[in-house]
């Protein structure tokens, strides 16, 4: 199976390691057998893989197939746009870069532009994407394009009428203080605030 890489890298020398390390290993390769499907919902569908494991023996493996998200990194005067919503699922509130889902099919550079203006009112005129996160690489395909925006701009927000979120600017020092405590847990907001501590 390929491995998706982003542009800036694509022919980086530093690389050739880790490509060989992630090439397809005979010892290793699980394959998949059989296909059960088991329940779907508009966001996700779960379902049971039969596979032959790379010792002969037969093995199961419960999937979850997603379309994946895609979020945006915005950094205006030395602040992050963050979200600040209740995550039901957790408990309790979070802090998060403005993110979505991908329709199927969709360009994650397109949902990452209107979750952005959604959420928040801002319009970049460019996004660079920074990284890709696998969430639970261990049951789901699950991936989350992370995008940096270039020369944003204020605009009024839409958020969906289900979707109720506030939107706060906090200092980057502040963010990276927050995710070295194991305050803000959200993976692709991490990703985002150790991306701009790398620019310096």
């Amino acid at each position: 199976m390929s491995i998706e890489v982003l542009p800036p890298s694509a022919n980086d020398p530093k690389l050739a390691r880790i490509r060989t390390l992630l090439e397809d290993d005979p010892k290793l390769v699980e394959k998949v057998e059989t296909v059960e499907p088991k329940w779907a919902c508009p966001i996700f569908k779960a379902e049971k893989w039969e596979v032959m494991q790379p010792n002969g023996e037969p093995g199961e493996r419960d999937i979850v197939l997603h379309n994946g998200g895609a979020g945006v990194c915005v950094v205006r005067d030395g602040k992050m746009c963050l979200v600040r919503q209740y995550r039901v699922a957790l408990g309790r509130m979070t802090l998060e870069i403005p993110a979505g889902k991908i329709d199927p099919n969709e360009d994650p550079a397109v949902c990452a532009a209107r979750e952005l203006t959604e959420e928040t009112g801002l319009v970049a005129q460019s996004l660079v994407p920074i990284a890709i996160s696998r969430s639970a690489p261990g049951f789901t395909n699950e991936a989350t394009r992370v995008f940096y925006a270039q020369g944003v701009s204020q605009h009024p927000a839409s958020p969906d009428p289900d979707e109720f979120v506030d939107v706060v600017w906090v200092d980057v020092d502040e963010v990276l203080a927050a995710v070295r405590a194991g305050i803000i847990q959200d993976a692709k907001t991490v990703i985002s605030a150790l991306f701009v501590a790398s620019l310096g």
